[in-house]
């Protein structure tokens, strides 16, 4: 079997956005920054795997996003103190709001990754749904 029929290993996997069971299949069907809204497939479209467990599943999602959001400004607020030592909140209240707007895709996208690989009890890979006789 070639990487391409078995799947991608973990990590590419994660950062790529497939899903978590086969690994081949996307779990959004728009890129992360487009015009367009960001949509997320009901089922993988490889496997077949149902993304969302039961109803109100991706609400950890928004803790898991709160905290990457909390994380990322901390260190803006950080990195501007280093860089520039101004003691001036609007130069953080603008910076740390700019980037948040830029990165609330990245953030939408990746707590649900995060939620769907990682925290989801009983989900696994399974190597034998990443072939093409599925």
């Amino acid at each position: 079997m070639t990487n391409q029929e078995k799947g991608l290993p973990m990590w590419p996997a994660v950062i790529h956005g497939k899903c978590p069971r086969c690994r081949r299949g996307d779990m959004f069907a728009t890129p992360m920054y487009s015009f367009k809204s960001q949509v997320m497939n009901k089922t993988c479209p490889h496997c077949g795997m149902v993304y969302e467990r039961e109803p109100g599943y991706f609400y950890v999602a928004m803790l898991i996003s709160y905290a990457m959001f909390v994380a990322e400004m901390v260190t803006l607020a950080v990195a501007i103190h280093v860089l520039t030592g101004s003691n001036n909140p609007w130069v953080y209240v603008t910076v740390i709001l700019s980037v948040g707007v830029i990165l609330s895709p990245f953030n939408f996208r990746y707590s649900r990754i995060i939620l769907l690989h990682w925290l989801t009890p009983g989900l696994h890979y399974h190597p034998e749904l990443s072939g093409d006789n599925v």
